[in-house]
């Protein structure tokens, strides 16, 4: 899906992943892997709302039950890969992920990895993006409630962390520090590093025998490496901190469902940005550094 993006091409996104050899490559690590195909969406209902900036509203909210219904049946013995499609499917993932983890008893524990919170309200968006508010909406602020599905489970927000973010609004600045959620922007990973915040973060997972979805936003990773989305911000995480970030995932055992989203492959270059998003659920799913194939590309890493 795209009706969250500013502009077309994430729905590609899929494509790409499948045709970089994801399952081949989860497969080749000794995964068990099902493919299930597309979430196919639901009819959608009329919803109207005051800000007039949203953009395809009830669009995204007939996904946002498909995709949660979705991501509830997948998760059930088994560790789901969402393949987006814009950051606005991460609105149905979290919170279908969520109900399941309710239903175990366990907390859900989010690791939002991107250049953007995520954390508008339908009424405090200005550009009208939905890909903007999914972590505000699987958390539980207001707003949402006659719009969007109501929730099954919340996820708290002092149980969410933020890493890499350099491009936040007021608005969704003063509602992070208010509910509580851990940011790391990239001001932080260059002063302490990035493993010291990580290790703290999955210190507290483990604490609370918590489940972790982790959301991977292209746009986390610097764009000189990763140059397929279309919401480009300078200066995000090096390869080498990419993947250090999957590797330590790895190496933790806490992650229970992850999302790929915001590949737009229009605005790739011959293919990179899916072989390194490949390559990145590789080392989270236990690829080690000795086992990494060689690659040539027209740039460089």
């Amino acid at each position: 899906m795209q009706d969250g993006a500013g502009r077309m091409g994430c729905e590609m996104g899929p494509s790409a992943l499948r045709t970089a050899g994801l399952v081949e490559v989860l497969s080749s690590l000794g995964h068990a892997v099902e493919d299930m195909g597309a979430v196919q969406a639901i009819p959608v209902r009329r919803v109207v709302h005051g800000n007039l900036a949203l953009k395809a509203l009830p669009e995204i909210s007939a996904w946002t039950s498909a995709i949660a219904e979705a991501a509830y049946a997948a998760s059930e013995n088994a560790m789901p890969i969402f393949l987006g499609g814009d950051h606005s499917i991460s609105a149905g993932t979290v919170s279908g992920v969520a109900r399941r983890a309710a239903e175990t008893g366990r907390p859900l524990f989010v690791l939002w990895l991107d250049a953007h919170p995520d954390f508008h309200t339908l009424d405090t968006t200005a550009s009208g993006n939905l890909h903007g508010v999914p972590l505000a909406y699987a958390s539980g602020q207001p707003g949402f409630s006659g719009y969007f599905p109501d929730l099954p489970a919340a996820v708290d927000p002092k149980r969410i962390c933020t890493m890499g973010l350099r491009s936040v609004d007021p608005a969704e600045r003063n509602a992070l520090n208010q509910v509580g959620v851990t940011v790391h922007d990239m001001r932080a990973i260059d002063e302490h590093g990035i493993a010291p915040l990580l290790r703290a973060f999955l210190a507290r997972v483990s604490d609370e025998d918590g489940l972790l979805h982790v959301s991977l936003d292209v746009d986390f990773l610097d764009p000189s490496i990763a140059p397929a989305v279309g919401t480009t911000v300078p200066g995000g995480a090096t390869f080498r901190e990419a993947h250090l970030v999957m590797e330590m995932l790895s190496d933790s055992g806490l992650v229970s469902s992850l999302d790929l989203v915001e590949l737009n492959p229009f605005l790739d270059e011959r293919g990179r940005t899916a072989t390194l998003m490949v390559d990145l659920t590789a080392s989270l799913m236990g690829r080690r550094i000795m086992d990494r194939p060689t690659r040539s590309h027209s740039g460089s890493f």
